[in-house]
Formats: C-alpha cells, sequence, structure tokens
C-alpha cells in the first residue's frame, strides 16, 4: 500500500476528481481529511470512505479556515503528510473585455489565494515530520496554454504553478516536496459544464474539437488524475519536486 501511514487533507473533496482521489488514497493506506464547501456532500463522503475519514466544512479562500483544517488534521490524525490542494472553480466564460472585477477576485481568492493558504500552513504542519512529505497543487492545461473566454481561470493556474516552482526552491531541503498535477480534458462537471457554456447550443461540437487536439483522441478519467495524484503523494516521487505533471492525452506535447 503506497499511502500507509499517511494522513491526507483533500480540497476541493467532493469535486470529481477530489473524490476519485479520496477513493484511492484510502485504498493506499491513508488517513484523508476531507476539505469543501457542502458539508452534506462531505458527510456523504465521509460514510462512504468509513472510519479512515473525517471532514470539516469551510472557505479554502479564508486564512482563519485553513488553519482550522489543518489543526483539525493534526488533532484527528497526529500529522499531515500530503496536502492535495485540488479547490477550484472555472468562472465565467466571457471576453476579457467583459469580465468584471468581481469575476476576477473571485475566482483569485479560490484558485490562486486558497491554494497559497493551503501550502502555507501545510508546510508549517510538515516541517515537524521526519519522514517525506507532499504537496500535490491541482493546475490545468490552461496553466502552459490559453484559450479564448476563460481569461482568470488561464491567469490563475499559471500563477499556481509559478507558486510551486517557488515553492520547490524554497523547500529544497526541507523534506517537503511540491509539485503540479494538471489535468487536461477530463469527463466529469467541471469540464461538461465549460463544455456548455462554451457552445450553448451544442456542447459537443466542444467536446469534438478538445479531442481534436489530443494525440490520444479522447476525454480522461478522474481515476487517471488519482492514479497520478498518488505517485505524487508517495515515497515512490522522492525525487520530484518542482515538477508541472501533464495528464492530458498529449494535447500540450502537440499544440
Amino acid at each position: 500500500m503506497k499511502l500507509s501511514d499517511k494522513v491526507a487533507i483533500i480540497t476541493g473533496a467532493t469535486g470529481d476528481i477530489g473524490k476519485a482521489t479520496a477513493k484511492k488514497f484510502v485504498l493506499e493506506g491513508a488517513k484523508v481529511m476531507l476539505a469543501g464547501r457542502s458539508d452534506e456532500k462531505l458527510t456523504n463522503l465521509q460514510q462512504e470512505l468509513g472510519d479512515s475519514a473525517h471532514k470539516l466544512a469551510g472557505d479554502i479562500s479564508s486564512e482563519t479556515y485553513v488553519k482550522a483544517l489543518i489543526d483539525e488534521a493534526l488533532s484527528r490524525f497526529d500529522h499531515v503528510s500530503i496536502m492535495f490542494a485540488n479547490a477550484g472553480a472555472e468562472g465565467r466564460t466571457a471576453t476579457l473585455e467583459d469580465q468584471t472585477v468581481e469575476d476576477f477576485v473571485d475566482l483569485l481568492n479560490v484558485n490562486v489565494i486558497g491554494v497559497w493558504l493551503c501550502i502555507k500552513h501545510s508546510i508549517k504542519a510538515m516541517r515537524k515530520n521526519k519522514g517525506d512529505s507532499s504537496i500535490i497543487v491541482t493546475s490545468s492545461g490552461a496553466g502552459v496554454l490559453g484559450y479564448a473566454g476563460a481569461g482568470p481561470y488561464i491567469a490563475s493556474k499559471h500563477a499556481v504553478n509559478g507558486l510551486v516552482k517557488a515553492g520547490a526552491a524554497e523547500l529544497a531541503n526541507s523534506g517537503v516536496r511540491i509539485n503540479v498535477a494538471a489535468p487536461g480534458p477530463i469527463d466529469n462537471r467541471m469540464m461538461n459544464d465549460l463544455a456548455l457554456s462554451l457552445n450553448p447550443d451544442d456542447p459537443q461540437a466542444v467536446r469534438a474539437a478538445f479531442e481534436e487536439n489530443i494525440p490520444m483522441q479522447r476525454w480522461g478519467k478522474n481515476e487517471e488524475i488519482a492514479n497520478l495524484v498518488t505517485f505524487l503523494a508517495s515515497e515512490e516521487a522522492t525525487f520530484c519536486t518542482g515538477g508541472i505533471y501533464m495528464a492530458d492525452g498529449g494535447m500540450t506535447a502537440t499544440l
């Protein structure tokens, strides 16, 4: 079991990638602290995972909440060895000139400030660990590419890639690794909503357009991202830090 004796915090735990990763972590022997906005959804997931899971609902852009989340994990499970900073929002589809300040600020609060807070406060907990610790941040193909209609989202994912690289430099000799898991188009709620927002009359056309740019000619699965995150969380990846690990069927390799 790759994650025996590990304690993981998973933000955005009730999203499709978050749920798939929580299930994978538990199968690999980890204890998990589940974080998200909806207490009801977290309760349902906790019940599904059993005694290996605990939960705390709140707003990931609140420093008070992030501190409480880590304190709760330490109280319940004694230590924190994995932070999967996965919570994120896609924002509103609109041109740059039609985006509002509120659109931009709301998205950056979740996708950048929330990620930074998770990094900041998990480092403090992880420095106390004797063994390997790992922070994994969910970015996106949008963190290395650009496309019309999603400026704030694209900016946020470029930003978290930079945070991870800075973190890797700062944490090089600390026993704490930090990496990016960057999904391409994944067959889940977020991507299907994006396709609908980009072309309300024919979202399947958006899906087909993405597939034309993916050498593997398909969208990915939530479980495939969970597998990547599990590798980065495990001691099989002890020489991996500061990396942006694409899981996109080869899309960014050919664009």
